[in-house]
């Protein structure tokens, strides 16, 4: 209980002993005021949190990191008698999110809603809810508590850049043909024609073919003849490093901005936000190409997104590198790319991000080379996030073995480190 209610009830009691001990009506007259007060006082502070309902509404379950969270509350007094105060705490989990109002005279079958935006800074899995509801009575003696346990689940996808320099070694079939697949989406490659079924498209009807035949028919179109990407994280918790870091002081005061966006700042100063950024940024840019491209990563069981394309794939991707992080235990990389590498044929590519330092995952890339898997390579300088070990042992021994490499260092944005082959020095 609060401080004011054990005063409020020692005073009672204080009466009761008088008037019991004195027998004078004045005090039996005092205990029965104040008797009266304090049930007054409860029901009053009772009767505030009832017939009262609260809504939230988002208007996405999902939001990016650079981008916003909106959610639209209303509470609603259903009883004729008047709300004093309300207090509607908040408990999400969500970073920077603050709803929690307080709502003061509220009128008998009125209403008073609230919209919230909340800048999104931090990927992750995160919880909308649960609310309390808090009143009390006017003398501040009792306080009554109401728990609204609904809960919403809320993601927050990594941040994606435009991605503009970045080359990608291609690999060949075996005997150098290259193997096709009908699509249903539009490519340059039209593999034949055949009659028009109902949902097919007018954009692909070949009028010459339907003109010759006296029937309408359409194109059916193949994927262009390249290699499946595969994109494999690092998250061995031995190699990543991460810096102290504050959000910026926009964000704290987001709620208040008049729908303003604010300025960009940069990722948070951990090997793994660069990672996630970098792998979410060359998703959605060979996506974007139409290319085949899965996802793998080793987070204590083997997570793994078989390739596919379109924006279906992009938004799986980006669910698993939302609540990647790194792992204490978990394969060495060298033995995952081993592992993994078994399974991939001459018509994949793989880009290996990591900021290991460990030089038998350049190895093994040399080795997956020989069998004809291209390989990219993407260091993450932990030397720039306060690690000891310096990137350039790594970057030299994936240089000696040809195999091309990106440098991500802090500060660094995602498009220009993307952009130039990194040179040992």
């Amino acid at each position: 209980m609060r401080r004011q209610t054990w005063l409020a009830l020692g005073i009672w009691l204080l009466s009761l002993l008088a008037a019991l001990n004195t027998g004078r009506d004045l005090l039996y007259n005092t205990f029965y005021l104040i008797t009266a007060v304090l049930a007054g006082s409860w029901l009053w502070a009772w009767l505030n949190v009832q017939k009262v309902s609260l809504t939230r509404r988002v208007r996405a379950r999902r939001s990016q990191v650079g981008k916003w969270a909106e959610e639209q509350f209303e509470v609603v007094n259903r009883s004729r008698l008047p709300k004093l105060w309300l207090e509607i705490r908040d408990h999400s989990t969500l970073p920077g999110h603050h709803p929690s109002r307080v709502v003061s005279s509220l009128g008998g079958h009125q209403r008073r809603s609230w919209y919230i935006r909340t800048f999104c800074y931090r990927r992750g899995r995160y919880r909308l809810g649960p609310l309390t509801l808090r009143s009390g009575d006017p003398l501040g003696i009792f306080e009554v508590k109401r728990s609204l346990p609904y809960t919403t689940p809320f993601l927050v996808y990594p941040p994606v850049y435009p991605v503009h320099g970045f080359s990608l070694a291609e690999a060949q079939a075996v005997g150098g043909e290259a193997p096709r697949y009908r699509t249903h989406y539009v490519t340059p490659n039209v593999a034949t024609v055949r009659e028009y079924v109902p949902g097919d498209s007018f954009n692909r009807i070949h009028w010459r073919s339907t003109a010759r035949t006296g029937r309408l028919m359409v194109k059916e179109f193949e994927l262009d003849p390249a290699s499946d990407i595969w994109l494999v994280l690092d998250v061995d918790a031995r190699w990543h490093a991460a810096l102290p870091w504050e959000p910026p002081s926009f964000v704290e005061r987001a709620a208040t901005l008049a729908g303003e966006l604010p300025a960009a700042f940069g990722l948070i100063p951990a090997t793994i936000e660069y990672a996630v950024a970098a792998a979410a940024s060359l998703a959605s840019h060979f996506l974007e190409q139409r290319r085949a491209l899965g996802l793998i990563a080793y987070t204590g069981h083997r997570e793994i997104i078989q390739p596919d394309r379109g924006e279906r794939q992009l938004n799986k991707i980006l669910e698993v590198l939302a609540v990647l992080e790194p792992v204490e235990g978990v394969p060495s990389f060298d033995r995952v790319l081993m592992t993994e590498g078994h399974f991939l044929g001459r018509t994949s590519v793989l880009v290996a991000i990591s900021p290991s330092v460990d030089r038998e995952w350049a190895l093994v890339l040399r080795e997956l080379r020989r069998r004809g898997v291209h390989s990219t390579a993407i260091v993450v300088a932990a030397d720039s996030f306060g690690a000891p070990t310096r990137h350039q042992r790594i970057l030299a021994e994936l240089w000696a073995n040809t195999i091309p490499t990106y440098v991500l260092e802090r500060g660094q944005t995602i498009d220009n480190a993307l952009a130039t082959l990194a040179r040992p020095t």
